[in-house]
């Protein structure tokens, strides 16, 4: 049994939005079209408060994509972004929703980040995803959506780390490329074992 998971399709991550990927609305209808293919579909959302610890307007003397550390370890700081009930935290119109089984919410406690689909920023506190997947009886995950350097890659090497045999469609991802993120990235879904498609 095979997921699909649609990582963070959202209005501030495609052209126009707060924090914007280039051409992130450009995979769009490829997804919609495979979105058949697979036993389930799973879309997640990033969910901000307002004020939320990850963005850099709730640091004073900090810009956005500064490093600090946190009680977790290091967090880039962001343009404020997919803030609870806003246009941006929004799925981006075009993204087929009606099939999704299941969407999961995720940074949407103020002191953490959450990248992943399955954990957030400390690697140890569970989203519910892995359990809804394995009493779905998934096995195998396809991850697409944005970034693929970031919320794309912490999920996919999360799904492999938990025993899902995990494949990232490359052509269905966008990414930010902060620093040589995206090389850093694809490193270490590889290194997860990962299938980079």
């Amino acid at each position: 049994m095979h997921a699909l998971l649609v990582i963070d399709v959202q209005n501030d991550f495609c052209p126009g939005g707060a924090l914007a990927v280039a051409d992130g609305d450009a995979i769009i209808s490829g997804i919609n079209a495979i979105m058949a293919d697979f036993d389930a579909v799973v879309l997640t959302q990033d969910w901000h408060p307002a004020g939320h610890s990850s963005f850099a307007s709730s640091h004073a003397d900090k810009a956005p994509y500064d490093m600090i550390d946190m009680a977790y370890g290091p967090q880039v700081l962001w343009p404020d972004h997919c803030v609870q009930g806003t246009q941006g935290s929004a799925f981006h119109p075009e993204l087929e929703t009606d099939p999704a089984d299941l969407i999961v919410r995720k940074g949407y406690n103020p002191a953490i980040d959450s990248y992943s689909a399955f954990f957030e920023n400390d690697h140890k506190t569970p989203t519910g995803l892995e359990g809804y997947l394995r009493t779905r009886g998934m096995t195998d995950v396809t991850l697409v959506g944005l970034a693929l350097d970031f919320c794309v890659n912490y999920s996919a090497v999360d799904a492999a780390k938990l025993g899902f045999k995990t494949t990232v469609r490359t052509d269905l991802c966008r990414a930010i490329d902060l620093g040589g993120s995206l090389a850093e990235a694809k490193q270490a879904m590889r290194n997860a074992s990962v299938i980079l498609d």
